[in-house]
């Protein structure tokens, strides 16, 4: 179903008042948003409008006054959320309006996804899109009967202003109750049917083919998939490295073609190569284009959400971390190291709080203008650099005196690379006096609070890159983000999605926060051989296979224990981050490779048959499913690496590391605490490496070469 037919608020049938009573006065009570632990909340809390949150006291209030719900869903970096504020929850004449017909709830998407997911689920089905900000009515018991986005403040283009709605819902819910009735029970219908789709086991053919699928939506010529607006797309870039940068491909960043690429903060140069073949040349030709385009910082590093361009140019300017932490793994896997050193630098500058975590989101806005803090025009690059200077950065940079973006001003492009060490080392001192000159700018706000999902990819991506870099800084700042993750969000063997300055928030995780963060956890067994992050991972996943298991193998993205809502969310499709379930198959995918426990393959296997039909018909909307079926397809390989610390031992960890889907664990001396490493020895000595697949061993090697052909087997 596509589209249900929807309540309407131009209907002109007399019906029989739905209530009992005509809705009583309301009174004049406080906004209650000003002690709301999420920044999006507290940005309304001076608002007219009487907001509640999220909760029953809204819902009983509501009953009390007979009056619907109006429920409006953002984030703090939402520009289009911040101009309806502006029109619309500002203006004291439309607050009374909201005030008076209405309870109105605030919720931010970003702190309770399950209640965004079953709503924009409604008003997806309702109008035939979606998007933000989401505005829903609601009846006493939480169910939808109109829904919409955007309403202006003013009549335009078609489309009624706020004001209008508000009465004419108003009007229905006194006059017209058999309409929202039928519309409520048939929207609750909807959204509590599962699908059940038949289950299948994907194969190497399977994978093949989602190649084939991608290629066909394919931009050649600018990279990516689709037109405009054009999303980085992480999760299929990390399917397609899997699929076609396999363990005998070079890295990216060690290339000797001689090729100079885009320099790091440290003025570090980065090479590329290209195999020619077909998942390769997706993933090469789609992380250039993004990494050259005005989506990407080129001052600061980081990336903006989309563009609204089919080539990269002009971004919607809020970074989000998620986006980030996800671009971070792939490029420090299969792209530009520079890159990801440069959004590792974001991060760390821009995103870290006091606490050691990663904040959610930088606005698209500053001074209330969309990209005012990231463009610039000619004739500011002379003021900032001087005639000679500014004029070679103008060109460089792709700064034209028409402008590709808004008012004759330019996002920031990097089109070509340096011709020379002179051009390089020119660059360097550019970036650096224009990041001195930006930051005199007013910044675009910044939304503090700690998502555990999002921290979990940023972990995963950070230490992907201090393996790749060999730079430990790195792995530091994500073993601090996992810490606080561990002693502040994890509360016996549940986990809260959000905190901020230090203080946990109320939200339940969901279970994409389960799988990111056991994930995260997981990388640092790997990186450090800490049994304690093993514990930590574990007690996790056991939790998701007690609590969120769904029937047909699949998993619920909230627990059997959570909220109970108007219907329980269960999307398994990959959209700005990854899916629940594909996040929490990752897991079980390295914890069945770590511990040796069959219960988290088996788990893995089954959730992943039962996205069969997903991911063979949809691959661009299952990229981080398809990722895990290739670890699944090579085993993945269990490598233990044991023996004293030197360049033998870290060469054989370089190669082991660089298998596209390795799960590896370094040590010392073998513990049984980490049940790969047990029974583990260093033959005659020296570091030994045990490669396993499905928990079937192969001799125990000592040479690099030895090790490689090892690996090399596993992806035949």
């Amino acid at each position: 179903m596509t589209a249900l037919r929807a309540f309407s608020t131009t209907g002109d049938e007399p019906a029989p008042p739905p209530m009992s009573a005509q809705p009583r006065t309301v009174d004049h009570m406080a906004n209650r948003l000003a002690a709301a632990t999420s920044p999006y909340l507290q940005q309304h809390a001076d608002n007219p409008v009487h907001w509640w949150e999220w909760g029953q006291d809204a819902f009983t209030e509501a009953k009390n006054r007979n009056v619907p719900i109006l429920l409006s869903v953002g984030y703090a970096a939402c520009h289009w959320c911040h101009v309806m504020a502006h029109e619309s929850f500002e203006d004291e004449a439309t607050a009374q309006q909201m005030n008076e017909g209405y309870v109105n709830i605030k919720v931010d998407r970003e702190e309770r996804p399950d209640v965004d997911a079953i709503y924009m689920q409604a008003t997806t089905a309702m109008t035939g899109h979606g998007g933000w900000p989401m505005t829903c009515v609601l009846d006493h018991e939480g169910n939808p009967f109109f829904a919409g986005t955007y309403f202006p403040d003013e009549p335009r283009h078609g489309q009624p202003s706020f004001r209008q709605v508000l009465a004419a819902i108003s009007d229905a819910w006194v006059n017209r109750g058999d309409d929202i009735r039928r519309t409520a029970d048939a929207l609750r219908e909807h959204l509590n049917q599962q699908r059940q789709l038949p289950p299948g086991t994907l194969t190497k053919a399977d994978l093949d083919n989602a190649v084939n699928t991608l290629s066909k939506d394919f931009d050649a010529r600018r990279g990516g998939f689709g037109g405009a607006p054009k999303f980085p797309p992480s999760m299929v870039l990390e399917f397609l490295g899997r699929m076609g940068g396999g363990f005998e491909t070079p890295l990216r960043g060690s290339s000797t073609t001689g090729q100079v690429a885009r320099t790091s903060n440290t003025g570090q140069v980065a090479r590329t190569s290209t195999t020619g073949e077909s998942a390769t040349s997706m993933l090469d030709k789609t992380l250039d284009a993004m990494a050259r385009g005005g989506i990407h910082d080129q001052l600061a590093g980081g990336f903006a959400r989309y563009s609204v361009d089919n080539a990269w140019v002009v971004p919607h300017f809020e970074k989000m971390l998620y986006d980030n932490a996800l671009l971070l793994g792939v490029y420090a896997q299969h792209g530009d190291t520079a890159v990801a050193e440069d959004i590792a630098g974001w991060l760390h500058d821009e995103m870290r709080t006091d606490e050691g975590g990663f904040a959610s989101a930088l606005d698209a806005d500053s001074e209330g203008v969309e990209g005012k803090f990231y463009a610039w025009t000619p004739q500011q690059l002379i003021e900032a650099l001087g005639p000679d200077d500014g004029i070679w950065a103008a060109e460089f940079l792709t700064v034209t005196a028409r402008g590709t973006f808004e008012h004759g001003s330019s996002t920031l492009q990097q089109m070509r690379d340096p011709i020379d060490d002179a051009e390089t080392q020119r660059w360097i001192s550019v970036r650096h006096r224009l990041l001195h000159k930006r930051a005199e700018r007013v910044r675009p706000a910044r939304d503090d609070k700690v998502v555990a999902a999002w921290n979990g990819l940023a972990i995963s991506g950070l230490l992907a890159l201090s393996q790749r870099s060999n730079e430990q800084a790195y792995a530091e700042w994500a073993l601090q983000a996992a810490q606080l993750i561990k002693d502040l969000h994890i509360q016996g063997r549940h986990l809260k999605r959000v905190s901020r300055d230090g203080e946990v928030g109320a939200p339940a995780g969901v279970l994409e926060d389960y799988g990111c963060v056991a994930t995260a956890f997981l990388d640092l067994v790997q990186h450090t051989s800490d049994p304690v992050w093993l514990t930590a991972a574990t007690d996790l996943l056991d939790t998701v296979l007690a609590h969120f298991r769904a029937d047909d193998g699949g998993f619920f993205d909230t627990a059997d224990d959570a909220e109970v809502l108007v219907a329980r969310p269960k999307d398994p499709s990959d959209n700005a981050s990854p899916s629940g379930t594909s996040s929490i198959i990752h897991a079980l995918i390295k914890a069945a490779a770590i511990t040796g426990d069959d219960r988290y393959r088996t788990a893995a296997e089954q959730a992943l048959a039962s996205l069969h039909v997903l991911v063979t018909q949809a691959p661009r909307f299952a990229g981080w499913s398809l990722a895990a079926a290739v670890a699944l397809q090579h085993g993945p390989p269990e490598v233990a690496i044991v023996g004293p610390e030197g360049p033998a031992r870290d060469k054989l960890a370089r190669i082991a590391r660089e298998h596209p889907t390795a799960v590896v664990v370094v040590v010392d001396d073998a513990t049984a605490e980490i049940p790969l490493l047990a029974g583990r020895e260093a033959l005659g000595g020296h570091p030994t490496a045990y490669v396993c697949r499905r928990h079937v061993c192969q001799r125990p090697v000592t040479t690099a070469e030895e090790l490689a052909a090892l690996l090399a087997e596993t992806t035949r």
